[in-house]
Parts: structure tokens; sequence; C-alpha cells
């Protein structure tokens, strides 16, 4: 891991954006003996344990577990600190619940909840590993080009780098969507959601629930300890008005607006807040560039999956330069991204218009529908080889 500086390199691979989704495809790509760099603005804070938790998390599936197992990440994620949840629930009216559970399918646990900064540090610890990729940050990118065998990038600290494939996994915002004119489709939904960590009297939970209100949902997801997640989703208005409450006063609203289930023995730690959007862009390359990860599509967070499909991205890269690879054949091409995306797009739009759908549904007062949908959940916690195979989806199996 190094960084350079007032030089000219050559990569077979670049990839803007260091986080989750980034930093997993350089390894992907290094194990495959690639020449991968990795350009960053920001390293994340180090891990100490006596840290706060942060309030970004994300629950982890199984199948991106096995992802970061086979990049040699999980131990060290495991070695700081994440959660496992066994069970997840959903309902509207009480009585009317569906309810999963690892031991419904034989497994150990659906997923961990982990601090999307430590899944991060456990990437860049494994950067070590390779003599072949490098990390460049603190750093910015100035300008993109066409070179004659790629793209040219000039870095704010006067570095150039020549590379045959530009790996946009620089986020929402992504400036190599942007630079290589890829369009995008979506709205802004009419909501907003609120993180709220807590500390709790209960011993570390293993259960994620969440419940549909009128005016969005109201979710909870156990931390390491006895620490919890809440997420509040309302209009965009009401979001502002309560980030604006002191910690006492949040207290208060959460008591009065989240299910009785939740127990009142907590302390409110932090808070922060975003948009719910949904962006798709209207395809995933161009000219030797391909963008995975939220560059490619933004999600209602209604079931956590972001970063999990995020991953599944990864993984269909990796497979398709490496299918390109031990076929001897040019691994940069367009033949090799448009197999890429053909692996992904329809099934990333699937999960994005399922999501639509639940949030479109549970949004919606009327109340021959609401009993509807209610009667809809209630079936579906019948144990069946249905719900197994939903489970087993969830899990990303």
């Amino acid at each position: 891991m190094s960084q350079n500086q007032n030089q000219h390199l050559e990569q077979d691979v670049v990839i803007l954006g260091g986080g989750m989704v980034g930093a997993a495809t350089a390894i992907g790509l290094a194990q495959l003996g690639l020449k991968v760099a990795v350009v960053e603005a920001f390293a994340p804070q180090a891990y100490s344990p006596e840290q706060p938790l942060d309030l970004r998390v994300s629950a982890i599936s199984v199948a991106s577990e096995q992802l970061l197992q086979q990049l040699g990440a999980l131990d060290a994620i495991a070695a700081m600190r994440q959660v496992a949840y066994k069970g997840l629930e959903t309902w509207e009216l009480d009585g009317c619940q569906t309810q999963f559970h690892s031991d419904q399918v034989g497994a150990t646990h659906l997923g961990h909840i982990v601090e999307n900064r430590v899944v991060q540090l456990a990437l860049w610890q494994a950067f070590d590993k390779y003599d072949n990729l490098q990390l460049i940050c603190p750093v910015n990118v100035d300008q993109f080009s066409r070179s004659e065998h790629g793209v040219r990038l000039r870095l704010s600290n006067n570095t150039s780098i020549d590379t045959r494939l530009l790996v946009g996994a620089d986020g929402a915002n992504s400036q190599v969507r942007q630079w290589a004119g890829i369009g995008l489709t979506g709205w802004d939904y009419a909501q907003s959601a609120m993180l709220i960590n807590i500390e709790t009297q209960q011993e570390e939970q293993d259960v994620t629930w969440q419940q549909f209100t009128p005016q969005g949902p109201r979710s909870l997801l156990p931390l390491p300890g006895r620490n919890a997640s809440l997420v509040w989703y309302d209009d965009a208005n009401r979001i502002a008005q309560l980030s604006g409450l002191s910690a006492e006063a949040l207290y208060e609203q959460i008591n009065a607006h989240f299910p009785a289930r939740l127990d009142r023995a907590f302390k409110v730690v932090s808070h922060g807040s975003f948009k719910l959007t949904r962006r798709h862009a209207q395809r995933y390359y161009q000219d030797n560039v391909v963008i995975l990860g939220d560059a490619a599509h933004t999600i209602n967070p209604l079931a956590g999956q972001g970063v999990n499909i995020g991953f599944k991205d990864v993984a269909a890269l990796i497979a398709s330069v490496k299918g390109a690879i031990d076929e001897q054949r040019s691994w940069w091409t367009q033949d090799v991204l448009a197999q890429y995306q053909r692996r992904r797009y329809g099934d990333n739009l699937l999960m994005m218009s399922t999501m639509d759908l639940f949030y479109a549904g549970f949004s919606n007062k009327n109340l021959p529908l609401k009993l509807l949908r209610n009667s809809a959940l209630k079936i579906a916690n019948i144990d069946s080889p249905i719900k197994h195979k939903v489970l087993k989806y969830a899990m990303g199996l």
C-alpha cells in the first residue's frame, strides 16, 4: 500500500472510490493478478474499541460475508466489532406479523450488522497483502481524458495515471459516471430517514424488526453490546424538525411513536438523517469505464439491501473479468463489461422495484388495501417452501 505523487503511473485498473464496494473490487481484481490502483479522497478513522458506534451501519448478508471471506477481510471485521442477527420481523397491525429466523433454514445467522467504516478498514488492511495494489490517498481527481489505450486521470497531487479500465465506485454523485456521460433515471422520495443510536438496558439483541405506519416504517437494528440503531422514516420536514431536538426531547418523541416492543429504558446517544432517493444508471459501462455500487444505483433502504447488491456487483465484475482472463481474452473490452451488466442490471432493477412496491403499498391508507396487505403478511408467516426461498434470497443465497 503506497502513496505516489508528481509522477506518471500505468495501471491495469484504476478504482475511483475506496469505500466498501471500491475496496472490495480492488482486492478481487488484484487477486486475478492485475495491477490495481485505488484513488480515494479521505482515509477512514482508525478503529479503537473505545470509540462510540458509528451511525452508518449495514446489514451484511451471508452472501456478502462469503465475498468478504474470499477477499480476506471477514476475520478483521470480527476482530473489531459486529453483531449477528438471527431474526427478522415485520408487521403493520399487531397479530399480522411475518417472522423469519435462521433456524428455519438451518443457518447459524441471517447476517451481521456492521459499521460501514469497520468493513472499509478491514478491506484496507487486506490491501497490504498485494504488491500489485496501490492506495493513493488522500487525493482528488482533477481531470479525466481518453488515452491511446484507455483512460488517463490527472490527480490533485500532480500524479497522472493511464489505465485500461476505470472503475467508478465513487458513490451516488459519481464523477466517473458523469464524465462517461452515463445517464440516470429515478426520483426523490417524499421522505427522509433518521438514524438514531441508543444505549439500552437489554443484553445484546439478535433480531431486527420493522413496523409500518402511515407516516413510514419504524425500525430497530441490533448493535454490538447493549446498543441498537433506530431508523425513523417520515416526511422530510418532520425529520428535519426531529433532528433539531435535544436528546431528551427526541427520547420523548421516540417513546410516543415507536412500537411498544421497544424497551423504554434507553438513552439517545447520537443521530443523523438523509433523504431517500432512487437512482439507476441507464447502463453500467462505457468504453474502458464501468460503474458499480451506489454509482450505478441507489435503492430505498427499506430492507437494508444497498451494500449487499453493491457486493453482488463486485462479485459479478470479478467473475466477468476472470472469465476473460481464463480464456486468454482481453478482459477490459465492451463484451466483458456487457456481460457484467447482464449479470446485474435486471436483478438490481427487480430489487429496486420490489422495494418501491412495498414502499408504495404500505404508504397507502386505503382501508381495503390495508386489510389485504396485513392478511398477506399473516399468510407469509406460514412456514413453507416459499418462505424458505424468500429467506434464502434475503441472505443472498
